[in-house]
């Protein structure tokens, strides 16, 4: 079996990432919104990382992208509650069911705290039902945000505060 490693992503990784979040959105039947939600693969380093965020690959023993996860700051519109959204967290169909997709969100939300981040918010689709499954075992709960996506039709809050003690 492969070993595979998390690292940091820069800007150069923007097409290998789109690519991949390309190919997972096609076998679920989603669309790539390139003018819209997806926008932010065109420059990770400027969408995410610049912007005070984070953005992660998992690769493959041989360098090669087999998921993903990124951290996009939010505006403080909750009472000045600073809030991140976990975007782009896919596997490829061969790294799933090893526990990489729990690992990728274990250090996202490692990532959040150490940010200083006191929430993180996600949408996703009700048919990513093992993706619904994990979201809640790391303690999500369902929310009602005031704009998803258009491929979304469920969005998820996790509060942090209770987490860093």
């Amino acid at each position: 079996m492969s070993e595979y490693s998390i690292r940091a992503a820069t800007s150069a990784d923007s097409a290998a990432v789109r690519q991949l979040v390309t190919g997972v959105l096609n076998e679920f039947g989603f669309p790539l919104e390139s003018a819209g939600t997806d926008a932010d693969l065109e420059d990770l380093g400027s969408s995410y990382i610049a912007r005070g965020g984070w953005f992660a690959i998992l690769e493959d023993s041989h360098g090669d992208p087999v998921g993903c996860v990124g951290l996009y700051p939010l505006s403080s519109s909750d009472g000045g509650r600073r809030t991140c959204e976990l975007r782009k967290m896919y596997l490829r169909r061969e790294a799933r069911g090893h526990g990489h997709g729990r690992r990728l969100l274990k250090e996202a939300i490692s990532r959040a705290l150490e940010l200083g981040f006191e929430a993180v918010v996600l949408e996703t689709a009700s048919t990513l039902t093992d993706a619904i499954a994990l979201y809640t075992r790391f303690g999500f709960q369902p929310y009602q945000s005031s704009h998803r996506s258009p491929r979304c039709d469920r969005s998820f809050r996790l509060e942090l505060s209770a987490r860093s003690s």
